[in-house]
């Protein structure tokens, strides 16, 4: 049996996206953490259009609300180890085709049914098949069979060995909802979390209460959690140097310094592999020649992006997602740097002497999207590419923009191993494959590594998938970002905190506290 605390330290720090120590500006108070009051969040994300199911979450304010509510089988912890949650241990085969999961004992649902292995496998089955939508998807699919074994435990049969399927079922599309008569109700925000929701306007707030009956009593020191969307950094930043706000996530890196110079605001940095993107579908013209793609990826200065966009919080990207804290990070790789030259070959290569296109942005994308395009647009015309920024409406683009427009801007918290993230994005037909790409040969490595379990020959492998998708996708990666946040002086938390998403791994509101 593969003990949580066992597994975690020798497996998943090499794995995770990456802990931090926080680097924290601005007084730091460090009283014990103590229970009340509620906690007022102001989130760069939300929109109209969200829902409650998290299958469908896609943005930073209902994975959120989705953690609040729901727990799934395995979880990140605040030190950046695999953690149990709803499952107590789990035991794979020797093969690591086969993997069983055995529940925790004592957990109920906020409406008091208690948790079974049938919950467990209606909420991960509607996940899986060919009608389903869910951007789990693609990381489920590697899934032939889950069926109960016992009272107590969940059988998983693999259609090929995945040593890190446990990292896969903490993923925050995957929270366990109650069934019942084999369905569950993915619109009802019913879950074993440690809060409950009492209000939700979607796009507009959420407002949570402490769940009393939550399996993990310690969890939760808030009374209540109120989480708003606010767009706008500069709102943002406002409501909380007025007091209106106590958290803000996504600080405006022009500005930091104020917030940073506010003896009253602490402004915290951690790194791990969140990456923003410029996507193109390469199942559109004129995306479909990989010239287009290389002539489109060399007309871009990444280093004046860094410095003007991210204020150095970050560094370079390569048009891959792997980033260095990723244990397979592809270091000998070359990076690509602004060549206006290379890019006017590579467009000749295509039959074209100068070419125009439409590139879709938004700061609902990332912090700075639309300035980055801007920039991006003087570069490109030294290159004979003539680049249309088109501003799209903050609310509602991850619904009406990204996935839908055939160059847009998009940001990815990365994923804890190579194989997630390259499962959840970049495999053939998954949902989130914001590229649309297909290549034969990445997707033949993409399950032979997932399996291998000599280490030297499977960083070859993801080494060579980092090459693919820089040379022949559709992503367009100009740089790792650092997460910037604030808070107020008065709430508190602990001095390591996780580095996998932004505000705590996401998870501020049950591991912060007022002083």
């Amino acid at each position: 049996m593969t003990k949580p605390s066992e597994f975690s330290r020798r497996q998943f720090l090499t794995l995770s996206a990456g802990v931090a120590v926080a680097a924290t500006c601005g007084r730091r108070a460090r009283a014990e953490p103590r229970r009340g009051g509620r906690l007022r969040a102001g989130l760069a994300h939300g929109s109209t259009t969200d829902v409650l199911d998290p299958a469908k979450c896609d943005n930073g304010f209902t994975q959120t609300l989705g953690y609040a509510l729901f727990n799934g089988l395995t979880e990140a912890g605040p030190d950046g180890e695999l953690v149990a949650s709803l499952a107590e241990s789990w035991d794979p085969s020797a093969d690591a085709k086969t993997w069983r999961f055995k529940l925790r004992k004592g957990v109920t649902f906020q409406n008091g049914k208690p948790l079974a292995p049938e919950d467990v496998i209606a909420s991960l089955n509607r996940h899986r098949g060919p009608d389903s939508s869910s951007g789990a998807k693609g990381i489920v699919s590697s899934i032939q069979d889950v069926k109960k074994d016992g009272s107590d435990a969940v059988l998983f049969t693999l259609d090929s060995a995945n040593a890190d399927f446990p990292f896969i079922l903490s993923d925050f599309h995957l929270g366990i909802l109650p069934a019942k008569d084999g369905k569950v109700d993915p619109s009802s925000p019913i879950g074993t979390g440690s809060y409950q929701l009492v209000e939700f306007n979607p796009g507009v707030r959420a407002l949570l209460k402490r769940n009393p009956g939550h399996w993990r009593g310690e969890r939760g020191y808030f009374d209540e959690v109120e989480l708003l969307s606010i767009l706008d950094a500069a709102a943002r930043t406002n409501a909380l140097v007025t007091g209106e706000i106590d958290v803000m996530n996504s600080c405006d890196l022009k500005t930091v310094g104020e917030l940073k110079a506010n003896s009253h605001i602490a402004v915290d940095q951690t790194s791990g592999t969140q990456h923003y993107c410029f996507a193109m579908q390469t199942d559109q013209a004129p995306f479909r020649d990989v010239n287009v793609r290389l002539a489109l990826k060399y007309a871009i200065d990444r280093k004046e992006l860094v410095d003007k966009i991210l204020g150095g919080y970050g560094y370079e990207g390569n048009d891959h997602p792997i980033g260095r804290s990723n244990r397979f990070f592809a270091k000998d790789l070359e990076q690509r740097s602004y060549d206006p030259d290379r890019a006017a070959y590579h467009l000749r290569q295509a039959g074209l002497n100068t070419l125009s296109v439409a590139l879709s942005a938004a700061d609902a994308a990332f912090g700075g999207a639309v300035e980055a395009a801007s920039l991006y647009v003087e570069r490109a015309k030294k290159a004979g590419i003539d680049i249309t920024v088109v501003r799209e409406p903050n609310d509602g683009y991850w619904d009406n923009v990204w996935l839908k427009k055939p160059w847009a801007a998009s940001y990815w918290g990365g994923r804890p191993t190579e194989d997630w993230m390259f499962t959840t994005a970049y495999a053939a037909g998954v949902p989130w494959n914001e590229t649309h790409w297909s290549n034969p040969r990445f997707n033949e490595l993409l399950v032979k590594a997932r399996g291998e379990l000599d280490e030297s020959k499977r960083r070859q492998m993801y080494g060579e998938m980092q090459r693919l998708v820089r040379d022949d996708g559709g992503a367009l990666i100009p740089m790792f970002a650092s997460y910037v946040f604030a808070r107020s002086d008065k709430v508190a938390h602990a001095e390591r905190i996780a580095a996998d998403w932004e505000l705590d791994g996401l998870r501020f509101f049950e591991r912060w506290w007022f002083t």
